[in-house]
């Protein structure tokens, strides 16, 4: 009878085991999503015991959706998640990381966790002065290019997640990553419809390495100056003209009135002269046509890379005709960069829109931001 029940004990618990270590998404509790503000690109679900986060048509025109388990170490040898339900299962917080696009650094640096960053593809375009340390001590390798990551150095580190982003779904490197058993997030924030929606992806590195307050908070106070800084913008009398982009070969690229540039403008108050077409992506124009309407632009934003009046003017004497170019009123960011010439605005403009709605009021109005001395855009020379 004693030796029965010794059984019965061990089989029942044993049984309860099973019960409570064995989760899928059928089995779990009712997650509770996580409040998003404006991106729409991923969502993450809290299920108690482990985090839900998906990623949404993470490039343009895609229909994939990728979903990753994120399990805390307290929980990790107590619950056990059905592989085949999950593109990735990751224990949190995150030690190794790879991020393969300098947009990704502001969310480690933010977060305080650069240091857990172990590998990265162009180290020379990182500008911030953190993560430019720790490339200089040698604790984050050099991965080649981004379009050819060099896988072998990669595996070879062992990170934990590599943290990438997709133009078209056809990456040969990150499919042979995934396939050495090394999940690939893929970050969308860049196709996100407005600053604070990019932004928000700050959220997150905050599941990933369980500073879900942190990343709250962080994008609170940035969300709320940019709010603030528009009310200001709304105070100016006028509404100066702005003209942006420039010629390649034979064709003028420049922002749709769709895209994150025209909303930045739109905030700071401008009239941009394409803030009424609705085409995603960039516009393709010919210089005849952005001539005949924005010859007598105010403002000239972002002429593409050129970095003063004097290079416009050798790349195409007819830059010279236009009202912005006359009266200098000319604004880029190429020319605010880190120690090994990464332009601050590629890396740091995605996650702190505050900031570059903040240069854009000054730039057109700069009578209503008499102190602030702008981050990223300054007048060209």
């Amino acid at each position: 009878m004693k030796t029965f029940s010794l059984i019965f004990l061990f089989l029942f618990l044993v049984n309860c085991k099973e019960k409570t270590t064995n989760k899928n998404l059928n089995e779990a509790p009712i997650a509770q999503q996580e409040k998003l503000l404006y991106a729409t690109g991923f969502s993450i679900e809290d299920f108690q015991d482990f985090k839900v986060l998906t990623i949404k048509n993470p490039w343009p025109k895609s229909e994939q959706t990728f979903r990753y388990a994120l399990i805390s170490k307290e929980m990790a040898s107590k619950i056990t998640l059905n592989k085949d339900d999950y593109d990735g299962i990751l224990i949190t917080p995150i030690e190794k990381i790879v991020v393969t696009s300098t947009t990704h650094i502001p969310g480690l640096e933010l977060l305080n966790v650069e240091n857990t960053l172990i590998g990265f593809p162009g180290t020379d375009y990182v500008s911030s002065e953190k993560t430019r340390a720790l490339i200089d001590a040698g604790t984050i390798r050099e991965l080649g290019k981004n379009e050819s990551i060099n896988t072998e150095v990669l595996l070879e580190l062992r990170p934990e997640v590599v943290i990438g982003f997709g133009i078209d779904g056809n990456n040969k490197t990150f499919d042979n990553i995934q396939k050495a058993g090394i999940p690939v997030i893929f970050n969308g924030e860049w196709i996100e419809a407005s600053p604070l929606a990019k932004a928000e992806w700050i959220k997150i590195f905050g599941a990933l390495y369980n500073k879900k307050k942190e990343a709250d908070a962080i994008f609170e106070t940035i969300a709320a100056d940019y709010t603030e800084a528009k009310a200001i913008a709304q105070q100016a009398n006028n509404q100066p003209t702005v003209l942006s982009g420039a010629m390649h070969k034979d064709i003028w690229y420049l922002p749709s009135g769709t895209s994150s540039e025209a909303i930045l403008l739109k905030d700071a108050n401008a009239n941009y002269l394409y803030s009424d077409t609705t085409e995603k992506g960039s516009l393709s124009l010919s210089f005849e046509t952005v001539f005949e309407k924005a010859k007598d632009a105010d403002i000239w934003i972002s002429p593409s890379f050129y970095p003063s009046l004097e290079a416009l003017e050798k790349a195409n004497a007819h830059y010279t005709k236009f009202k912005a170019f006359k009266t200098g009123q000319m604004y880029s960011f190429v020319s605010t960069t880190g120690a090994t010439g990464g332009v601050s605005y590629f890396e740091m403009g995605m996650a702190r829109p505050d900031l570059v709605l903040k240069d854009l009021i000054k730039v057109c109005h700069p009578e209503l931001m008499e102190d602030y001395e702008p981050y990223f855009f300054k007048k060209l020379n």
